[in-house]
């Protein structure tokens, strides 16, 4: 699989960044008053409810990106959408959110979204337990990235389920699950199938 070149991409206008805590930390801290639709994060400076603002500039960057030949359809990539939870916004919202984000990509732009939450089984944050559970729920793939069971290794750093819902029309299908290994190095990041680690053979 070939990568992507980011820089590239954005000197293109292929590519939109938006970086939440700069973004976070102007509102908060910026003496400016700057109209409210330059401002994506607005939420975090009234009720934390109001995504509005960050939609539209979701829905304003894709239709950018779309009208370039050189991609076939537009992405999505949310990093880390548990972190609405944490600056205080309701479960409610982020899923409404997300919600019209997935609507805009998926059904009308033939796209891609593409969240991360993060979360364990054992956790106590109950908001986003149910905010992965309802995620999960929606997801044609889900790509699960643990540590192992078994503790620390040298030569195998986690663990990763990939697993593949079927669609509504082949519910009688069982979710195909794939389980591989990995190992993280300097610029590269090493799959293979579980016991099948340089360790191992």
């Amino acid at each position: 699989m070939l990568g992507v070149g980011l820089t590239a991409a954005k000197e293109r206008g292929q590519l939109v960044f938006l970086e939440g805590l700069k973004v976070s930390h102007d509102v908060l801290f910026s003496k400016r008053q700057e109209p409210a639709e330059a401002r994506p994060f607005q939420f975090i400076s009234g009720d934390g409810s109001n995504l509005k603002a960050l939609y539209e500039f979701v829905q304003a960057a894709l239709s950018l990106t779309a009208g370039g030949d050189s991609w076939k359809g537009s992405v999505l990539i949310v990093d880390d959408l548990s972190v609405f939870l944490s600056l205080g916004v309701k479960l409610t919202d982020v899923l409404d959110f997300i919600h019209y984000c997935r609507v805009t990509v998926n059904t009308l732009l033939k796209g891609n979204t593409v969240v991360m939450v993060r979360g364990s089984e054992d956790s106590e944050d109950e908001e986003n337990e149910l905010l992965a559970k309802a995620l999960r729920h929606q997801a044609n793939r889900i790509l699960w990235a643990e540590g192992l069971a078994t503790g620390f290794c040298k030569d195998v750093h986690g663990q990763l389920t990939i697993i593949h819902h079927g669609s509504w029309e082949e519910k009688a299908k069982r979710d195909l699950r794939q389980v591989y290994q990995y190992k993280i190095q300097d610029k590269n990041v090493s799959f293979f199938a579980r016991g099948m680690s340089a360790a191992v053979l």
